[in-house]
């Protein structure tokens, strides 16, 4: 199994490296590879993923 980093972006999302797992409400899974970015603002029309919300949403975290 490869190691996977998760590091909080400054008023921005975490951003994922490595190979994760994402298991949706549905039950359904994806695999992501190299980097994605989960959202943390809530703001996201495209959770659990970002879409760019947090700048127009003024996010600080």
């Amino acid at each position: 199994m490869s190691d996977t980093k998760i590091t909080a972006l400054a008023n921005g999302p975490l951003m994922a490296e490595g190979t994760i797992h994402v298991t949706k409400p549905d039950g359904t899974t994806e695999i992501k590879e190299n980097k994605t970015f989960l959202c943390r603002c809530g703001h996201s029309a495209n959770k659990p993923y970002c879409d760019g919300a947090h700048k127009k949403n003024n996010f600080v975290g």
